[in-house]
Formats: C-alpha cells, structure tokens, sequence
C-alpha cells in the first residue's frame, strides 16, 4: 500500500470553502499520492462534492492551500487547473449528451486527440467501441460514467478526481467500473468520492472520512474498514 504521507502529488492545507457567505469546508487537509487513490467517504452534506468542486476549481477558497506538485493553485482558474493536470469528474453534467460518444472523446482530447488514446480508451472501456455513433444521452448508467472517465483521462491529468462514479449504475456494470479505477490506481493519483463504501475501500490505499465539512478520521483503507467510528460518521 502507498504511503499517503509520501511525496504527495496533491496537498491540501488549512482548506476553508462554502457558498458565498455559507461555509462548507472547515480547516480541511489532506494528502494525495502520485500513484494510488484516496477515498473520501462520509453521510450527505458532509461537504465532499464541494471539496472536489474546490480542488477543481469551481468553487474559490476562503483561505488556505491547494498545492499541485508543489506549485500553489488555490487562486488560479479551472482551466488553468486543467492544464496543470487537475481531471475532474462530477457527480451529474459530465458528457454533452446532444453529442455522439466520439464527439465526446474528441472534446476530451482538446478536438484532435491521437487515435492510439482513442483507441486506448475504447480498450479500457470496450462497450464504448460499440456505441461511437450513438448520442450519449442514449447510453445506459454505466455507459455515461464510463464515457465520464475516458474524457477526462484523454486530458492526461495527474490527478482525477471522481465523484460518485457509481452512481445509478446497474450492479454489474458498477464490478467493471471498480475494476478499471483499480488498474488506474497503480499508475496514476485518484480521489474517490464514493457511497459505494467497500468498493471505495477496496480501490483505495487509504481513506479520509468527512463530517460536517471536516476530516473526522483518515488512514488506511484496511484499518478505517474496521474502525467501529467509521459506521458513526456514515449513519444518516
């Protein structure tokens, strides 16, 4: 298991972020390898959409670090995020549905991505190869999370941050996608915001639990699966 404490890609320090004058974040820190995932689990309205929407750059901090690869990123714009290799991939809205699935990935690329990353996606996620033609509001679940994921790693992010990926996915479609995020784990950085909690703990080295906007318990995924506090943070 990685070290999450080791030569973080991702750092995030003293995080305070809400909603105009609604704060949702309080004093928040955490580490990201730059290979392995990190789940963020904890009940709704605990805050963890936000802090993906923060990182991303969608929401601006109050106060507080946001630091990719050592370089400071808490004041600069998403797309600049981007750039840098920020992927983000949230809960709802993250296909253009009125477009084909290959007009997807095309977007994802930047418009002209290789055809070996295309190729290299349809590979990862073999159902998409049968559906390039078809408009993406006409996939199922599963196919929309899946097509989600391969536009952002057409980006070539460093770190992908996934929220909910399961979501409204059929069971067995849910296997598959946890597959994947476990092959992806070992060569790239990932954080997992996850309901699915034995899958997010399975994926992940270690795990952060949120509650009312604050880390309540963080550690490694094996040893948070058998703490009895665990349970308490989740509970509605």
């Amino acid at each position: 298991m990685s070290d999450v404490l080791a030569a973080p890609l991702l750092e995030i320090a003293g995080l305070n972020a809400g909603y105009g004058r609604s704060q949702v974040l309080f004093d928040l820190s955490l580490t990201v390898p730059a290979t392995g995932a990190i789940a963020i689990l904890g009940r709704n309205g605990a805050g963890k959409t936000t802090l993906l929407k923060t990182i991303a750059g969608e929401i601006r901090p109050m106060s507080g670090r946001i630091r990719l690869g050592g370089e400071e990123v808490a004041g600069t714009a998403p797309e600049r995020r981007a750039r840098l290799g920020i992927g983000h991939v949230p809960q709802e809205d993250a296909i253009f549905a009125r477009m084909s699935v290959r007009e997807n990935l095309l977007l994802g690329g930047g418009g002209a991505p290789p055809k070996s990353a295309i190729e290299e996606m349809l590979n990862f996620f073999p159902k998409l190869g049968t559906r390039l033609n078809q408009t993406a509001a006409t996939l199922s679940g599963g196919e929309r999370k899946m097509l989600a994921i391969s536009r952002a790693l057409l980006g070539r992010p460093r770190v992908l941050l996934l929220d909910e990926p399961t979501e409204g996915v059929w069971v067995g479609v849910i296997e598959e996608i946890a597959d994947r995020l476990l092959d992806l784990s070992k060569r790239m950085s990932i954080v997992l915001v996850e309901q699915h909690v034995e899958l997010a703990l399975r994926v992940a080295g270690a795990a952060y639990v949120m509650d009312r906007g604050s880390i309540a318990l963080h550690g490694p995924a094996a040893e948070i699966r058998h703490d009895p506090a665990l349970l308490r943070y989740l509970a509605p």
